[in-house]
């Protein structure tokens, strides 16, 4: 009796087999070449699970420029070079505009979807109300380049206060910086010993180690297995814990908000979005018939978006060019140099004067070229039925633009695999801007932060070269320029001295 029920069941197994694989193939007639994947798992073996911006890029030498990946049961247009990416991202910006909704948001994090994976009507009030409210709390203007001045003192005084002595310049950079943001997010400083600060830190780095690592590709793959692992996960993973404690936090700080705020006249983001969730409350529907997404947890999620991108990128970004600066010392100096010609040691430093700084300009430039911190950007999805590169491509399809091979695109720098400011200065010593620099992506969903981002890097970066000559430990004569591997790019860690010019 069990023998033929047996014989069902592996025969059902057997017909489901097929049928997936018989969509999968008139599945890949539709789409560009690329490795022929295995059923359930896609193409995830051969990249072992994780998505590496050089694994991607090896990839292209066999399949072209222009290929599919399937993660999963999910086929991704990989695109690599700056003539695709920029076809998606410049060229045909609005026909790639929509993001797809990771499942482990959708399953972990409310179903907000913050601004980073929003898309339509909902991601263009949601973007068109932020880059409001930050020229409301002064971007752009002076009151934020004083707020970065004031933070680039206090982190001159810091390395000032080691005396010379080795020092790893992650923690003191990473202070700074947040003390630009959280004034702007939730209306506040925060000291180094301050509980709330490591908190945020550590659901900034789980964040991104998650969405570096296996786990978030073995979610994608296998969303049902995953949400039936999900309370477990969650209580088990130290990268879940984190992840939802930066976002309990910032829930704290809006129910302080919500007792102490004034929308009429908003301190920070916090207050704004608040406010605009009071306007928005007897709008059930928006004029086009889709939900604005103005809702708290959305405002949460947003917060937390920005808080990460906003910390991480300029932080980052003067990690490495610091670490270019002991490498290249013959570089170093001629930054000081210019520092010391064109302003001098008592002019106050603003972003204008990048204008007026085309070597220094280059060497920042080069930095990001050359780090490729965002390597692989962040996904894009076909928001109507489009063509690429002469190919169909139908609403709703994955495309993956490898911004790591635009920055090391052989067409388009001379000596790609080199940290090389003359990539950016003419042959008179001019700064150029070169359209293959995407360090903050292009089109119309760029990197909102990317204004604020520069600002930073630029005052603190200047601000520190002019205060200290930067070396290597006595005793140490090499630092590795290769990157820990992950969704970003970071250096591995290191110590410096800051010697008193």
């Amino acid at each position: 009796m069990m023998f033929p029920v047996i014989l069902i069941c592996v025969g059902l197994l057997v017909f489901f087999f097929l049928r997936h694989l018989l969509n999968m193939q008139q599945a890949r007639q539709k789409l560009p070449a690329g490795p022929v994947p295995l059923p359930i798992i896609g193409n995830l073996g051969m990249v072992g699970f994780q998505l590496h911006h050089e694994t991607l890029l090896k990839m292209a030498t066999t399949y072209g420029d222009i290929y599919t990946l399937w993660l999963g049961h999910t086929p991704v247009i990989v695109l690599n070079g700056f003539k695709a990416v920029k076809e998606v991202l410049i060229d045909h910006s609005e026909d790639f505009a929509d993001r797809p909704i990771p499942q482990f948001m959708d399953d972990i994090l409310e179903k907000a979807h913050g601004i980073l994976f929003s898309s339509g009507y909902e991601w263009k009030q949601q973007r068109r109300l932020t880059l409001m409210m930050f020229r409301n709390l002064g971007l752009g203007k002076s009151i934020l380049e004083d707020r970065i001045r004031q933070e680039a003192g206090s982190l001159v005084q810091a390395f000032m206060q080691e005396k010379g002595k080795p020092v790893d310049p992650y923690s003191p950079i990473l202070l700074s910086v947040n003390n630009v943001i959280s004034p702007m997010l939730l209306g506040r400083r925060y000291s180094e010993d301050d509980d709330a600060f490591h908190r945020l830190i550590k659901g900034s780095k789980a964040t991104e180690a998650f969405t570096g690592s296996l786990w978030l590709q073995v979610y994608e793959a296998f969303p049902r297995l995953m949400k039936f692992l999900q309370p477990v996960m969650n209580k088990s993973l130290e990268a879940f814990i984190h992840i939802h404690d930066i976002r309990s936090l910032v829930k704290e700080e809006v129910e302080c908000h919500k007792r102490s705020g004034s929308p009429e006249a908003p301190r920070d983001f916090i207050d704004s979005y608040l406010a605009e969730l009071k306007k928005q409350s007897t709008k059930e529907m928006s004029k086009e018939g889709s939900i604005s997404g103005f809702t708290e947890a959305n405002m949460v999620e947003a917060i937390a978006e920005l808080f990460i991108a906003g910390s991480d990128t300029p932080t980052i970004a003067l990690c490495w060019a610091l670490l270019y600066m002991v490498v290249y010392p013959e570089i170093q100096e001629r930054v000081q140099e210019e520092l010391d010609t064109v302003l001098g040691s008592s002019h106050i430093i603003r972003y204008e004067d990048r204008k007026i700084l085309p070597f220094t300009s280059a060497v920042l430039h080069e930095t990001m070229r050359c780090s490729s911190i965002n390597s692989l950007g962040v996904i894009h999805m076909c928001s109507r039925d489009t063509t690429l590169q002469g190919l169909p491509i139908t609403k709703g399809t994955i495309v993956f633009p490898n911004l790591f091979s635009v920055h090391y695109d052989p067409e388009e720098w001379e000596t790609p695999r080199k940290f090389n400011p003359g990539h950016f200065l003419d042959k008179d010593g001019n700064f150029i801007n070169r359209q293959a620099f995407l360090a903050f992506s292009a089109g119309v969903r760029v990197c909102l932060g990317e204004k604020l981002a520069r600002n930073i890097l630029f005052l603190l970066f200047t601000s520190l070269l002019r205060a200290f000559r930067f070396q290597m430990p006595e005793g140490v004569k090499e630092i590795s320029c290769e990157p820990i591997l992950g969704f970003v790019l970071q250096p591995h860690p290191f110590k410096i001295c800051a010697i008193p010019r």
